[in-house]
């Protein structure tokens, strides 16, 4: 007779409860966007009340997701072809929005081939845990603050690896020399690291690459659409795009829709794609969003593009500017992350809780595993359509609050 799984809740309930004593059990905010009006929006409440709030932790970092032409794209898309996407790629799941996709991707990186996939995750763990099938004895060289799917990836490849320092040239280069010269080599990096709002020395990881014969694999999920004269991202805006072998990147931040890719050499896309599971057996990308997604990309490419991301960089160093002259530890970085440490999970979720709950603010707490215990955070991503009052507005908030939680007044 089979026992009852009922026995074994008890193990998930002492999960839960753990999380819980450590401050960082999470709950999900019920938001409701309103087309047109971002960073506008309204929360409801466990009590069935709503409230309006400003949003100030949208991935959607230019709002994209709310323009006109990326929504009238998808409408003529759902209007057309439907809804679901009818499959894997390998079956049915091939549409026209799909290829033209790709070739546009392909275009924007400088790169022969682009491959698309369900999200930024699947796509840097289905690429990752490839590269061993196809290079045996490969070495994967992994920045320590790597995405977390990068690092399933690596895991999922089953093949020697090293962690070197975060953005630690001198480490880097240690553990390259200290492995066999004629061993295939992969440095896998960000261009902008999300927590910290950071950016890797790409043209000295690039450097490095070429002196150990290394493979690079770049994942550029916070900078596509970002930076760069097309929005390409940190390779382009430095000059070292022709210098990646692969570039990874999302549909879901700056382009505002959903879904992931890589962009390389057609024998290395034309592998990953007849080789990784999580692309073979994931059915494609709904044709409504890749129809979005490819308005966006063509819209960031053009004079709209370059106007917008200007004004973007300008709203996220006003806020930077703000946080500094309160005297408010802003964890410093030239990026459009604007990152507050707090240092305490509680803590953290008590300041976002009373931002959202007393001023109408909508911040979420950043705490472990996301981000290494001790270093918890709120981390802001000010917008184009952020408002300079809105930003005071915020500063004064702060500032109230955290008197109030007897936090430390002092930069990082």
């Amino acid at each position: 007779m089979s026992q009852s799984p009922m026995k074994h809740l008890a193990a998930f309930e002492n999960a839960l409860e753990e999380i819980r004593s450590e401050g960082r059990y999470r709950v999900f905010i019920d938001v409701k966007r309103y087309r047109g009006e971002f960073p506008k929006a309204s929360v409801r409440h466990t009590d069935g009340r709503e409230q309006d709030v400003i949003v100030w932790c949208s991935n959607d970092y230019l709002g994209m997701g709310q323009d006109p032409d990326v929504i009238q794209a998808m409408h003529e898309a759902v209007d057309t072809f439907g809804a679901g996407s009818g499959g894997t790629r390998n079956i049915s799941g091939t549409t026209r929005y799909h290829v033209e996709l790709e070739k546009e991707l392909a275009s924007l990186h400088g790169k022969e081939s682009a491959l698309l996939f369900t999200s930024g995750y699947v796509s840097n763990e289905a690429t990752l845990s490839t590269l061993a099938k196809i290079m045996p004895n490969v070495i994967i060289y992994s920045d320590e603050l790597n995405h977390a799917s990068m690092i399933e990836g690596i895991k999922r490849a089953h093949c020697a690896k090293r962690i070197f320092r975060h953005n630690d040239l001198a480490h880097l280069r240690a553990l390259l020399e200290n492995d066999p010269a004629d061993a295939p080599k992969v440095i896998a990096f960000e261009s902008v690291y999300s927590m910290d709002g950071d950016v890797a020395p790409m043209e000295a990881i690039c450097d490095l690459a070429e002196e150990f014969d290394a493979m690079t694999y770049l994942d550029e999920v916070h900078a596509v659409g970002m930076y760069g004269h097309e929005g390409a991202g940190v390779a382009q805006r430095d000059n070292v795009m022709d210098r990646i072998t692969i570039c990874e990147g999302t549909l879901a931040k700056a382009f505002g829709v959903m879904g992931g890719y890589i962009a390389s050499k057609t024998a290395i896309v034309d592998a990953i794609r007849s080789m990784a599971p999580g692309f073979i057996f994931s059915t494609s990308t709904c044709p409504v969003l890749a129809a979005g997604a490819l308005t966006s990309i063509r819209k960031l490419r053009s004079d709209f593009g370059r106007d917008l991301r200007k004004v973007h960089q300008e709203k996220a160093e006003m806020l930077r500017q703000k946080l500094i002259a309160a005297k408010l530890p802003v964890m410093m970085a030239d990026t459009h992350i604007v990152p507050l440490l707090v240092g305490d999970p509680e803590r953290c979720k008590a300041l976002s809780d009373t931002l959202l709950f007393d001023f109408g603010i909508y911040v979420q707490p950043i705490n472990y595993p996301t981000v290494p215990k001790g270093t918890e955070r709120l981390r802001f991503t000010p917008s184009p359509q952020h408002t300079e009052a809105m930003m005071d507005e915020l500063v004064s908030a702060l500032l109230a609050i955290w008197k109030q939680l007897g936090l430390d007044q002092r930069a990082a």
